[in-house]
């Protein structure tokens, strides 16, 4: 039986990694470790890529500016979301603003302090990406479509250092990414529409508040055609193994996407958009797999 101590001390553990988003940061490091085995370094035997030490320092460099991110990010928008996210905002409380900072700080010490084992280029890429992000949080969000770049750009450099670190500069690398970019980008304008009334009230200049749900639409609409292109290539030129079946059902569920998209009318129908441009993101990352089913098996020895 719990104590009354204990169960606040587990709560308080449960509103940070409420805070941190958890299981975003777990699936991020899933993806870059599936990325790194079978899209990176498909030569390498799998032990040499799993045990790499450099890897993991990247790996966790990543997860722990990310979890920063989160956490500054939340510290910016905690009126916000209590408007957007009444029930969520509740659990966050638990834990105090101070409280938040001051393992906003630790986290990014630590993610640099990592980088530094790796080199000095990698304490170069860190830093930018830590004060990336509290610029983002602290002015860039608020500017129309330049915030949802900036966002979208933040969220696929994790991958991008993973990138350059095995030097496979493949086309289909930065197809992949195109594919990855576009749908995030989307992803974050349909935030915007989800978030209409929690921007509103704290005067953000989002698109759809500025311009109208129409022009937000026509601009997410605009992003879907776009991956498209980035999708039909994988599936009709690029070798990707059996993965051509995840990008062949994500562009019918795009197509869905889209019809569902402008019946849309208020928030509950945006939040369905979103999970389900969030579910086409997390199945490409299992979907990964599927390039070589056998090539871990065969890359074990």
């Amino acid at each position: 039986m719990l104590t009354r101590k204990n169960k606040l001390l587990l709560y308080k553990l449960l509103s940070l990694f409420s805070v941190v988003r958890g299981y975003n940061i777990l699936m991020i490091i899933l993806a870059q470790y599936l990325a790194s085995i079978y899209i990176l370094s498909p030569n390498l035997p799998l032990r040499q890529v799993v045990f790499d030490v450099n890897l993991f320092l990247i790996v966790t460099a990543s997860a722990l500016v990310i979890a920063a991110g989160y956490i500054i990010n939340n510290f910016y928008d905690a009126e916000k979301d209590l408007i957007n996210k009444p029930t969520k905002s509740m659990l966050d409380r638990l834990v105090s603003q101070r409280f938040k900072l001051t393992t906003y700080f630790i986290l990014n010490f630590l993610s640099v302090f990592a980088a530094s084992y790796i080199s000095f280029r990698a304490v170069l890429f860190f830093s930018a990406y830590i004060f990336g992000i509290w610029l983002y949080s602290h002015k860039l969000k608020r500017i129309p479509l330049l915030g949802n770049l900036v966002s979208a750009t933040l969220a696929i450099a994790p991958f991008f250092v993973v990138f350059v670190y095995y030097k496979n500069f493949e086309t289909v690398i930065f197809v992949h990414a195109l594919f990855l970019f576009l749908l995030i980008l989307a992803r974050e304008m349909v935030k915007d529409l989800e978030n209409m009334a929690g921007d509103l009230a704290q005067n953000y200049k989002t698109v759809p508040l500025l311009y109208g749900a129409i022009v937000s639409k026509s601009l997410i609409t605009l992003l879907i055609a776009l991956t498209v292109i980035p999708g039909y290539l994988l599936i009709t030129v690029f070798d990707v193994g059996y993965m051509y079946v995840y990008f062949a059902g994500g562009l019918l569920l795009l197509l869905l996407f889209v019809i569902l998209l402008w019946a849309s009318k208020g928030r509950t129908h945006y939040v369905w958009l979103h999970n389900i441009l969030k579910f086409i993101i997390i199945a490409g990352v299992f979907s990964i797999l599927l390039i070589d089913v056998d090539l871990v098996l065969n890359r074990i020895l």
